[in-house]
């Protein structure tokens, strides 16, 4: 095979295709329309780009098919629909492109989009963002369902898809860019309780696949390996996979809250300080 079949789809699915190919076009298009005040830097732009190829390549490629045949690297196909690629979209600040699209949303279409937006408001509570974000790792790795959605093409692509949608909910409300001192996003602190929560269960999970003394997952057995490696070593890395990454995110992640917080005290400082300067 060359490089270049390595990029061809696997398993093509023009809804999947389309659906990144959409968002890379509007992202495209508002970049262009857009003030140049208001338009985000080239460091923001290039993160969400290797944030959206990245879900991309990994639902899109060849890759797709050594995670339908591999177990460590279908858990990294999901490290990266779940964390990697979320946090880079969620960190490149899209908010500048969002609202550049709502400004222009045809009034009649407002009250159709209601129902989407309690939904999203439901999703994004500071206690089931978590719970849904730890829970569907659990709920998909649990042996009869991950049986089922593995041999399973539409049930197959929902795992994956609703993967992808939860992570970008999740690390949207963890990065979110608003100020929590004058806006309703999370406070710095429930975010990062927030981010050494979901930590546990995640190392717990990985730890119980480490050290299983069965098969856990058989369902790579039934189907036969993409390489010829023992299904013993398949399950370690996968558990490790399961185990670490996920935990050193959330950690990378505190870290990020922990500096944007202490950067808003300081402009929050400066401000007070020059006000206090001013004449009475």
């Amino acid at each position: 095979m060359t490089a270049f079949d390595y990029l061809l789809p696997y398993d093509f699915s023009p809804i999947t295709i389309l659906s990144f190919g959409l968002v890379l076009a509007l992202y495209g298009v508002a970049l262009i329309r857009m003030p140049e005040t208001e338009r985000p830097g080239s460091g923001r732009i290039v993160t969400f780009v290797l944030g959206v190829l990245l879900c991309y390549g990994v639902m899109q490629t060849r890759f797709d098919y050594y995670s339908q045949y591999m177990f460590f690297v279908h858990r990294a196909q999901h490290l990266v629909l779940h964390h990697l690629g979320p946090i880079l979209i969620a960190l490149s600040n899209p908010l500048p492109i969002l609202r550049f699209w709502s400004r222009r949303i045809p009034g009649p279409a407002l009250p159709w989009l209601r129902p989407l937006g309690v939904a999203y408001r439901w999703l994004q509570h500071p206690v089931i963002a978590p719970v849904l974000f730890v829970g569907l790792i659990y709920f998909w790795l649990w042996p009869p369902i991950h049986f089922d959605a593995m041999l399973s093409r539409s049930l197959y692509w929902v795992m994956n898809w609703s993967m992808l949608l939860d992570g970008l909910l999740f690390w949207w409300l963890i990065f979110d860019p608003r100020s929590p001192t004058v806006t309703n996003a999370l406070g710095h602190g429930k975010r990062i309780l927030i981010l050494a929560l979901v930590a546990i269960p995640q190392m717990i999970l990985g730890a119980m696949i480490v050290f299983s003394r069965s098969m856990v997952y058989d369902v790579y057995e039934v189907c036969g390996r993409a390489w010829p490696m023992a299904p013993e070593t398949d399950q370690l890395f996968g558990g490790l996979l399961t185990w670490i990454p996920p935990a050193m995110m959330s950690i990378v992640g505190i870290l990020i809250i922990l500096r944007r917080a202490m950067q808003e005290d300081d402009r929050y400082n400066s401000l007070a300080a020059r006000q206090q300067e001013l004449p009475q």
